[in-house]
C-alpha cells in the first residue's frame, strides 16, 4: 500500500484516538493495540516517514496513559516504592554520585588530618566523647556507648535525629546546594575522624563489625539525602529550558520523593543501632551477614534496580 493511501485510510481514526480519547480501560487498550499494529506497518514500509514519527508519538502517549491509569493489583504505596521512586533515583543518579564523591573526599581528608594531628579527632568528636570512649576501651568494652540507653529509647531517638538531619540536608539545597555540601562536609569529616580514632586504637576491624551494622544503612541514607539536596540546588542554578520556578518545583518534587523513600531506611538503621549493635559479642559471621546484606540492598535498590527498570520501560515504549 502506498503511503498516501495508508494515510488516507487511517487518518480519521488516528485523529479520533488523539482528540477524543477512550471511554474506558478496554477501549484504551484496543486503541493502543491498533496504534501498535499501524506503527509496525509504518516502520516496515515507511521507516523514515513523518507518519511513522507521528504514530510512534501517539502510541507512546497511549502507553503512558495505560501505565498511569491501569488498575493496580497492589496499593499506591507499593507502586511508589516499586516504580516511582526507583525511576526518580535513576533520573538523578548523577547527583547521588556527586553527593557520594563529596562525602568520601571529606571523610578521607578527615582521616589524613587525624593522622597528622592527634588533636584533630578531639576537635571534631569533642573531648567528652573521646574521653568516654577511651575509658570504655580501658574497661574492655570500647563500644559501650551503644548500651547506655534502653532499646526503644535509642531506636526512637536515633530515628528522629537521623531523619531530622537528612531533611535539614535536603532543605539546605535551597541555598543553591551550598548548604547541602556543607552538611556533607560536616558528616564526612565526622565519620572519617570517628573511624580513624578506632583504627588508631587497634580496634579498626572490631569497629567495622559493630558500628557498620547500622552504619551501612545510616551513612548510605545520609549520602542519598545529600543527593536530594543537590537536586534542589541544581534545579535552582540550572533550570535549562524551564523557568526557575518550574525547575525548582520539579527538583523539589523529585527530592521529596527520595526523602520519603529514605524514611524506612532510617527506621531500619535505627532499629539495628537500638536493638542489635549493642550486642558487641555477636558472631563475626552474623555481623558480616547484616553488614553485607545492608550494602547489597542499597546497591540493588538505589543503583541496579533503577537502571534495569528504566531500561525495561524504555524498551516497552519502543515496541
Amino acid at each position: 500500500m502506498r503511503e498516501g493511501k495508508f494515510l488516507q485510510s487511517n487518518i480519521e481514526k488516528w485523529k479520533s484516538i488523539q482528540e477524543d480519547g477512550a471511554a474506558g480501560p478496554d477501549e484504551l487498550a484496543t486503541q493502543f493495540t491498533e496504534l501498535v499494529n499501524d506503527l509496525g506497518y509504518a516502520k516496515t514500509f515507511y521507516p523514515k516517514s513523518q507518519v511513522t514519527v507521528y504514530l510512534n508519538g501517539l502510541a507512546s502517549s497511549k502507553y503512558l496513559s495505560i501505565y498511569s491509569n491501569k488498575k493496580e493489583e497492589t496499593s499506591r504505596l507499593r507502586r511508589f516504592f516499586v516504580i516511582e521512586l526507583p525511576l526518580v533515583v535513576r533520573k538523578h543518579h548523577q547527583m547521588l554520585f556527586y553527593s557520594l564523591l563529596v562525602f568520601v573526599v571529606f571523610a578521607l581528608i578527615a582521616v589524613f588530618s587525624s593522622a597528622q594531628d592527634q588533636e584533630f579527632v578531639r576537635g571534631v568528636l569533642g573531648n567528652q566523647y573521646v574521653e568516654m570512649t577511651e575509658e570504655n576501651i580501658t574497661k574492655g568494652d570500647p563500644f559501650g556507648v551503644y548500651k547506655q540507653e534502653g532499646e526503644l529509647y535509642m531506636f526512637l531517638a536515633i530515628a528522629l535525629n537521623n531523619i531530622r538531619v537528612a531533611f535539614n540536608m535536603f532543605v539546605a539545597g535551597f541555598f543553591a546546594g551550598i548548604g547541602t555540601v556543607y552538611m556533607l562536609f560536616q558528616n564526612g569529616v565526622m565519620l572519617g575522624s570517628f573511624q580513624y580514632f578506632f583504627f588508631a586504637k587497634g580496634l579498626g576491624w572490631e569497629s567495622i563489625l559493630v558500628i557498620w551494622i547500622h552504619g551501612a544503612l545510616e551513612i548510605s541514607a545520609i549520602v542519598i539525602a545529600g543527593g536530594a539536596g543537590l537536586i534542589v540546588g541544581r534545579s535552582l542554578l540550572f533550570p535549562g529550558t524551564y523557568t526557575h520556578l518550574q525547575s525548582l518545583r520539579m527538583g523539589v518534587k523529585d527530592g521529596l520523593k527520595i526523602m520519603i523513600g529514605l524514611v524506612p531506611v532510617f527506621l531500619c538503621a535505627a532499629f539495628f543501632e537500638g536493638y542489635i549493635t549493642r550486642h558487641t559479642g555477636m558472631p563475626v559471621w552474623l555481623s558480616l551477614f547484616i553488614l553485607i546484606g545492608s550494602f547489597t540492598f542499597i546497591g540493588w535498590y538505589f543503583i541496579y534496580y533503577p537502571v534495569r527498570l528504566a531500561k525495561k520501560i524504555q524498551l516497552e515504549k519502543q515496541v
